[in-house]
């Protein structure tokens, strides 16, 4: 059973879903420069929640939803990165929150999702200190405007994916060695994301929101096993050993040491490091990766792959590979509800703190009907399955105190446009047809709100 104050959300963020791109004040960030396929919607309107979050978030509280996590964008309160702030993007989110306490519900602020502002990345992004400094005075102003209105901040969205899948998802590659730069700067940001919301909001709770997903061997054999030491270490334990213990993991140390990476805590991190931790870990979870040991020189592209691991390899390290116990949906991802059990027993018994999941859900083809109907049993299945493994996982002893699925409503994939939906909400519009952008509750919609009300599936 899950406790009776579970609370039950959904999660979207701003770039994939406010759209106006370019009004009040806002400036660019990487995703609206970022190279598109030509085939796919790009962010300039998505899903238009920027003008119609007032009926977004009334769908979302008939349906009994307690909880929205959102994400503020950057280049709108502080459109030049660094200076002068936005005072009517102050103004907006003062509206927004105001009309989710109207509705009874609770917002989950992220502080950063993908979109740095593309002034910050001209002068070197998450490779360029003065990025940390940029972000310091950002948060600082989200505190001090918002901290009696937000009772639950989320520092850096995933910056593990963020990382590893830099060209999907930033539209840049980082060589090896700058990768594990921004890392040490992106890790640095949220500890000051951390103090700061201590000082600033000491009502307040803030903390980390990577994906996490075990990894898993691709056999018996000793060489695999430790494979998945490896991959579990630079994909998962490096970031939240850094936000939880103050360390960098010894495995993960291991490896870069082996790539030609010495990386040590800075001595005037130190205490900022050792000093600041999380009140709570956000985690999304899609479903987990199974790799194998690489040979010197392996072809990466041997043998059948699929989303999870197409980008997972290091030569000597590890190699992605399909898991063939794992079924798969039609964007070739593997699911795993089992996995999300797994993975929440072991971060509780590596972390012992309260557990949101921030992120969970299926993207698909959604096909709206003629009497604006859409059944997607195929997502209810998912999500059914997937809160089943938090169940039981909550039944073990996980303290998880919350559910927020991906998404609240149909949004921009980051590359897959608007054909990949995730939302409990349809919205209607095409890749490059605006149409009227209307709202309709999916089966889905209807299925949470009975789980809602039920407490559980």
């Amino acid at each position: 059973m899950l406790p009776n104050n579970f609370i039950w959300g959904a999660s979207i963020s701003a770039h994939q879903t406010e759209g106006a791109f370019d009004e009040d004040g806002k400036s660019l960030s990487v995703q609206d420069v970022r190279p598109r396929e030509l085939d796919i919607a790009d962010f300039k309107v998505a899903a238009d929640h920027y003008h119609r979050y007032d009926e977004d978030i009334s769908l979302l509280a008939q349906a009994g939803i307690k909880a929205m996590r959102i994400s503020i964008p950057w280049t709108r309160i502080i459109p030049n990165g660094t200076g002068s702030v936005n005072q009517t993007a102050i103004e907006h989110y003062h509206q927004v929150f105001k009309t989710m306490h109207e509705n009874q519900i609770e917002p989950f602020v992220t502080t950063y999702h993908f979109d740095l502002p593309e002034s910050l990345q001209k002068q070197g992004g998450w490779l360029n200190e003065k990025t940390v400094q940029a972000y310091e005075q950002y948060v600082r102003v989200l505190f001090n405007e918002f901290g009696n209105e937000v009772s639950y901040w989320l520092t850096i969205n995933e910056p593990n994916v963020m990382l590893l899948a830099d060209r999907k998802i930033l539209g840049f590659t980082y060589s090896h060695t700058e990768r594990y730069q921004a890392f040490y700067n992106l890790m640095i940001a949220e500890k000051i994301a951390f103090k700061l919301c201590h000082e600033i909001c000491p009502q307040g709770k803030i903390g980390p929101v990577p994906n996490i997903s075990e990894v898993y061997p691709g056999s018996a054999r000793p060489k695999d096993i430790r494979a998945a030491g490896y991959f579990n270490a630079v994909r998962n334990w490096s970031y939240l050993d850094f936000s939880v213990r103050g360390i960098i993991n010894p495995i993960f140390q291991s490896y870069l040491h082996q790539t030609g990476i010495e990386m040590l805590i800075k001595p005037e991190d130190t205490e900022l490091v050792t000093s600041n931790f999380p009140d709570f870990l956000g985690m999304n979870y899609y479903t987990t990766v199974t790799v194998e040991m690489t040979k010197k020189g392996q072809d990466r592209t041997n043998g059948i792959s699929d989303q999870q691991s197409e980008d997972v390899y290091e030569d000597g390290f590890y190699k992605g590979l399909t898991n063939p116990f794992l079924q798969k949906n039609e964007f070739n991802w593997t699911v795993d509800p089992l996995g999300l059990e797994t993975t929440l027993e072991t971060v509780n018994d590596r972390y012992h703190l309260p557990i949101y999941i921030t992120e969970n859900g299926l993207g698909a083809y959604d096909e709206l009907t003629s009497d604006h109907q859409v059944h997607d049993d195929y997502r209810i299945s998912y999500l059914k399955d997937h809160l089943t493994s938090i169940e039981n996982a909550v039944n073990s002893g996980v303290d998880v105190r919350g559910y927020l699925p991906w998404s609240a409503i149909d949004l921009v994939s980051v590359h897959e446009g608007m054909k990949k939906r995730y939302g409990l909400i349809y919205v209607d519009r095409t890749e490059d047809d605006l149409k009227n952008l209307a709202r309709y509750p999916k089966d889905s919609y209807f299925w949470y709100q009975n789980v809602i009300k039920n407490n559980g599936v």
